[in-house]
Order: C-alpha cells, then structure tokens, then sequence
C-alpha cells in the first residue's frame, strides 16, 4: 500500500504532533478547512477554530518536528479566492484582502499565521491563493455541484426545479487537477512564497449555469429560480485572478478551460 490514513483533528494539537512525528514527512499540503462560505456564517466559532486556529496548531506541529528532528519539512498552506472579497479584480498577490465571510476571515487569518512562521522561524511554508476550482469529486452543496446535479436530474425527470442566489456574482472557475499541480510545484522552488493560481477570466453564476444546462439541452429559464435564502448577508460579487507570479516562477498554466470545465 502506498497510502496510509490516520484520524486526526485540527482542533487537536496534541493528536497533529503525534501524526507528524509517527510519519516524519518530506512535504506537508494542509487543505483541511470548514470551507463552505454560507455555512460559516451559521457556525462562525467552529469555522475560526478549524481555518484559523487549526492552521496555528499545525504551524506549531511543524515547528516542533523541525526542530527536534533538524529536518526542513515543505509546508503548503491553503489559501482561497474569498479572501479578497470585494477587492477590485484582477487580484494578484498584492491586492489587499477585504474579506467578506467568517470563512475568508479565518483564512486571511491563516495566511498571516503561515506568513509570520515562514518569517520568524525559517520555515519553509508556501500560500497557495487558489481561486475556484472544480471536478466531479466537489461536494454537492457547493454551487457547480448543485447546478450539474440539477442538470442531471432535471433531464432524467426526478427534479423539477433548481433554487439558487445571485445569479449575477462572478466567479474565476478553474479545474482542481490542474490546481493541484500547482500546490506541488510551489513545494519544488528553492525558497517559498506565496502565489495567486487562476485562469484569468470570470463568468457569471447564469454563464455557468446555460452552460450547463445547455450540454443537457436545457434552456436553464425554464427550471432555474432565484431564493433569498441563498443570499449572502455579505456578497462577493466579482473574482476575476492574475497568475502571473505562478506562470513566470512556477511555469505554471491552466490546461482546462471554462468551457471544458
């Protein structure tokens, strides 16, 4: 077996040391969060102490294993698009972040944490600021999901309508592999830092959604609707990236495009 799970909590400290210290690892790619924005504003304690408070926990984790072992462990830190919220785009990694949801709070938050400890102790920890990226593997409560499911349901006669919020918010929709590959090249530079990883174009949530609807041959205004209950308190209404630092130093680009996607 080349894969091997263990239980592990970021609200435990303790149980992140035992981990890192029983598997000693060369690489370290932290992508564990409370990550569904609407949802953190129900549970905004819960999301601090998993995004924020959770990070700060693994940084010391990774501290102590460097420490007492002398070993350099390469750390991914992820970041996201929605600390920028009503930022003017395109964003970049210098754009400052205006944060719109106790989600990106407590990402903003962990940016800053991941920062300081690369600054102060010499860590080798890289910010992967990921602007959305999808597959079939994303949960079904996220929007892409909810709206392709719709697609296939509605077409199969088991869903008659799909409900959802701002229609007019854009987004800068990428594909998750090729984000992946991304996270690991930041891990293969010399020196760490941090990077925007985006395909430079925005759609709207209706742009994605006929495009959907369409592969199905769907007119999507027969089935979609809008309900207010699927409005933010605080909207984000346009994410647009700039990957430039990732193409030059990393030679990194998007291989999927919007319509692919």
């Amino acid at each position: 077996a080349n894969l091997f799970l263990h239980y592990g909590d970021l609200l435990d400290g303790a149980g992140l040391r035992r981990i890192i210290a029983e598997t000693n690892p060369d690489e370290i790619y932290h992508l564990g969060a409370q990550s569904h924005v609407k949802v953190s504003f129900e549970q905004p304690s819960y999301t601090a102490n998993t995004d924020a408070v959770g990070t700060l926990r693994l940084l010391e984790a990774l501290r102590d294993q460097c420490n007492g072992t002398g070993k350099s462990v390469r750390f991914y830190n992820a970041g996201s698009s929605e600390m920028f919220g009503m930022s003017t785009p395109p964003q970049n990694e210098a754009t400052p972040f205006y944060p719109r949801s106790p989600y990106a709070v407590s990402k903003v938050a962990a940016h800053w944490y991941a920062v300081n400890y690369r600054e102060a102790y010499g860590l080798f920890i890289a910010n992967g600021i990921l602007f959305n990226h999808e597959s079939p593997r994303r949960g079904e409560t996220f929007l892409t999901r909810k709206v392709t499911r719709a697609v296939g349901r509605i077409a199969m006669g088991l869903q008659d309508k799909l409900y959802l919020g701002n229609l007019d918010a854009k987004r800068d929709w990428g594909y998750a592999g090729d984000y992946v590959k991304a996270m690991w090249l930041m891990l293969q530079q010399d020196e760490p830092d941090d990077y925007v990883i985006a395909t430079g174009e925005s759609h709207s949530v209706r742009e994605f959604v006929e495009a959907a609807f369409g592969e199905a041959g769907l007119d999507w205004r027969k089935y979609v609707e809008t309900d207010p209950r699927y409005i933010r308190p605080t909207e984000v209404d346009h994410l647009e990236g700039d990957a430039s630092r990732a193409r030059s130093k990393l030679g990194w680009a998007p291989e999927v495009t919007f319509a692919e996607l």
